[in-house]
């Protein structure tokens, strides 16, 4: 338990009247040292490794935060006194002792046992508290380092696509598609791609186990027309580029790239988008034989 831990020794530091005496950097020096010793990657047959360095992590933090400091040592001050008092008292001094404390009770007097037994109780009361607020702000910063974190996807751009606050223009937005085959393309891969038709503003990845796809963020609605109806990528897995939104001049710009048999763009939206995809998925299957 925290409370029955002495958290110097834990550390390897003296205890008691030392131990309060001693200033932060010997304490830090210790922590580290400790550390070492007791890391789990060094104690892997350990099964009792990870919880040993928490309860270092928690002795730590007790003794070094000076008002939770300032409670153990006062916890270890009542206990030193209440072991001094019991190792001085033999049977004859015991029943002295009692025949006064009856007078003492008798006359409404404090009982010096009860009063130290209660004053521990009220120490290791609000040390636990401590223990328990450090431990909370431990596990906030251990949250906040390891959340997840994904390039390229900002919760305001999402917001925007989502049409749920930021109010981003769709005409600006490319739906981009490709199948999970070969290499498979990243958020850095396809900002390179695109930002040969102007700046590329975000790059959001959405795929599934089939097929991959994207929504990319042109900064401005010129640099997007620009970019759609082609096939990007590489030969072996294409990549095809619709808008998310048709502007007035992509609703008439055709598609086709010297196939007359390929559909306009503003049928790339809809049912008509699969049928697109299909097309060219063949046509790049067709060029990859020839290639051979």
């Amino acid at each position: 338990m925290d409370v029955e831990t002495d958290h110097y020794a834990f550390l390897g530091l003296p205890s008691g009247e030392e131990g309060s005496k001693l200033s932060e950097q010997e304490i830090n020096k210790a922590y580290r040292s400790k550390a070492r010793e007791l890391h789990p990657d060094k104690r892997r047959d350990d099964p009792n490794a990870h919880a040993n360095f928490l309860k270092l992590q928690t002795s730590y933090e007790v003794l070094k935060d000076e008002k939770t400091r300032k409670l153990f040592d006062d916890l270890l001050r009542v206990k030193r006194e209440k072991l001094h008092r019991q190792a001085k008292q033999d049977s004859k001094r015991r029943k002295m002792m009692s025949d006064l404390e009856e007078r003492e009770q008798s006359a409404f007097a404090v009982d010096p046992n009860m009063k130290a037994r209660e004053e521990e109780e009220r120490i290791a009361r609000k040390l636990k508290e401590e223990i328990a607020r450090i431990r909370a702000m431990h596990t906030n910063k251990i949250s906040a380092a390891t959340r997840p974190f994904k390039q390229d996807s900002t919760a305001q751009a999402k917001g925007g696509m989502d049409g749920g606050g930021t109010g981003l223009d769709k005409e600006k937005v490319l739906k981009v598609s490709w199948e999970k085959i070969g290499e498979d393309y990243t958020a850095q891969r396809l900002r390179e791609i695109f930002k040969k038709f102007g700046s590329v503003e975000d790059v959001v990845i959405k795929s599934s186990k089939k097929k991959g796809s994207a929504l990319v963020v042109m900064a401005s609605k010129d640099a997007a027309v620009a970019a759609t109806g082609n096939v990007l990528g590489d030969l072996s897995n294409p990549l095809l580029v619709v808008p998310l939104q048709p502007t007035s001049s992509s609703a008439i710009f055709s598609a086709e790239k010297n196939e007359s048999d390929s559909p306009k763009l503003s049928n790339l939206v809809g049912a008509g988008y699969q049928a697109f995809e299909d097309s060219v998925l063949e046509k790049m299957k067709k060029a990859a034989q020839r290639q051979k």
